[in-house]
């Protein structure tokens, strides 16, 4: 399914982003803002955006700088930015949050990311979180362990080896090579996104899906994750700001879903307090994706928060 319209708007960031829009079905009840993730871009979400729309959603949902149709000087496909890709992927959010006021008028607004996506989403809501009515983190890993610790120090030497603007060897073997292998027996590399076949074959022929990415793509990711996990980030968010963590059983980038249940304890010592976690059973990483009845339990458990979630009385309680 396709998304009612496609247009571009200019970020402050200096790129032109490149926007898929959905608009509510009927009397709508507020505004989703759909975050991608890595190596994919937002057109794939036309199908997650009819069901909100038909909820009352408004959708928008853009391709990231180095994704997809969205361009910028200092951004070809694989990298966010020559200098500074982290913050300009945050102005980019932004420039689509302040296009759906304008759009839509200041109806309650929930942002939703996934994967990369959730930690963007994160990142976003640290930092504008008293706007938002609710967020979204699913199939994200927030953690600092010492694997993650150990990664940041071995981009260093990959980028001191090879430089930045070069696909990253580092990402292929410790993350999509060790995804891969986590689905035995296989029928291609990419089976740990999804059990529904037709998706993964979709993925594997889209052009705009499953590159590797540039070195400082990955220094801008695990920028991106160190400052909204760490415990400094996480205080930032708004106490009373309604949050969706979500990840799969069989989901190899999320530990089979224990970084969901750490970062929900995260961020309940420090006092957020309307933080629900959901674990899918069976579920692998692209959970919107899934074969039923595996993402019908997913969209159930999300359905019910947003519409929570941008109750008058609750969106005015979060504010």
């Amino acid at each position: 399914m396709d998304f009612d319209q496609e247009t571009s708007i200019e970020s402050r960031s200096g790129a032109t982003l490149h926007l898929y829009v959905t608009e509510a079905e009927n009397e709508p009840r507020g505004t989703v803002l759909v975050f991608h993730g890595l190596a994919e871009h937002a057109g794939r979400y036309g199908r997650f955006a009819r069901d909100l729309a038909a909820l009352g959603f408004h959708v928008l949902a853009h391709d990231h700088r180095g994704h997809g149709s969205t361009v910028a000087p200092d951004a070809p496909l694989r990298r966010f930015a020559v200098k500074g890709g982290a913050e300009k992927l945050l102005r980019d959010c932004h420039a689509v949050h302040l296009h759906a006021e304008e759009t839509f008028g200041e109806l309650p607004l929930v942002v939703f990311g996934h994967s990369l996506g959730g930690t963007i989403a994160l990142n976003y809501g640290e930092r504008y979180g008293r706007r938002l009515a609710g967020l979204c983190v699913w199939n994200a890993d927030l953690s600092h362990g010492m694997e993650r610790r150990l990664g940041r120090f071995a981009l260093k030497a990959e980028k001191a080896l090879k430089g930045s603007d070069v696909a990253s060897d580092l990402s292929q073997r410790v993350m999509f090579g060790a995804w891969a292998k986590s689905v035995s027996p296989r029928r291609t590399q990419f089976d740990w996104l999804s059990h529904d076949e037709a998706v993964v074959d979709a993925y594997i022929r889209d052009p705009l899906c499953g590159f590797t990415p540039t070195v400082s793509m990955m220094e801008d990711i695990a920028k991106l994750v160190f400052e909204a996990g760490s415990k400094a980030g996480l205080s930032l968010l708004p106490p009373h700001l309604p949050i969706h963590l979500l990840g799969g059983s069989k989901d190899p980038a999320t530990r089979g879903g224990k970084a969901i249940g750490e970062l929900a304890e995260a961020m309940q010592a420090l006092d957020c307090d309307h933080v629900e976690t959901h674990v899918i059973d069976g579920a692998r990483h692209e959970t919107l994706m899934e074969i039923e009845p595996i993402r019908a339990a997913a969209m159930r458990s999300l359905e019910r928060f947003l519409i929570a979630a941008t109750d008058g009385d609750a969106a005015a309680g979060a504010s």
